[in-house]
């Protein structure tokens, strides 16, 4: 009677130790799939400076920029480098992660003195904004223009939230150049 309860017991031993086995290649294999769904999304979405340099190259400007401001108007440049981009729309608010990023603006005024328009900030939590994360409505305030590395760019944007906030602050200013 002994014997068949210890091999019993073994044999409980052994199934626990086969599912806990299916159990970890189960989650691995979606583990593996999300990753690669992460990276191709990486992929597809556009290369912000590429993006927005194709857009200064390739189309006219929406918003109209008046005589006096025209001098010179101050272009953005995305996380301090590169030559400073006119009307962005897509501009990164943490360069260190790429977790922040404002994205679908449009510009209501863009004059050398300041711009205001509205778009949205997607706020992601993965490593170089990888994983699906929230967005969240926002008026976007550029202000504080200066010449950085011989060209004039904007160095700060304000966001204000027009809803949901993702830290729970209302405003949050950037700096930008």
């Amino acid at each position: 009677m002994t014997d068949r309860a210890v091999a019993r017991w073994a044999g409980m031993r052994t199934v626990v130790a086969i599912l806990a086995g299916v159990a970890v290649l189960v989650l691995g294999g979606v583990w593996l799939a999300n990753a690669t769904d992460r990276a191709r999304s990486v992929d597809e979405a556009p290369k912000t400076t590429a993006a927005q340099k194709s857009r200064a190259a390739g189309q006219e400007s929406q918003v109209e920029v008046d005589d006096a401001d025209s001098r010179e108007v101050p272009g953005v440049r995305d996380c301090g480098v590169g030559e400073p981009v006119p009307e962005p729309t897509i501009i990164t608010l943490d360069c260190s992660t790429a977790g922040r990023v404002a994205s679908g603006i449009q510009w209501d005024r863009y004059t050398a003195a300041g711009a205001d328009g509205s778009g949205v900030v997607q706020v992601s939590s993965g490593a170089a904004g990888a994983a699906a994360g929230k967005s969240f409505p926002a008026r976007l305030r550029l202000f504080g223009p200066k010449e950085v590395d011989g060209l004039v760019a904007f160095t700060a944007l304000e966001v204000t939230y027009t809803g949901a906030t993702p830290k729970g602050e209302h405003t949050e200013v950037f700096p930008i150049a």
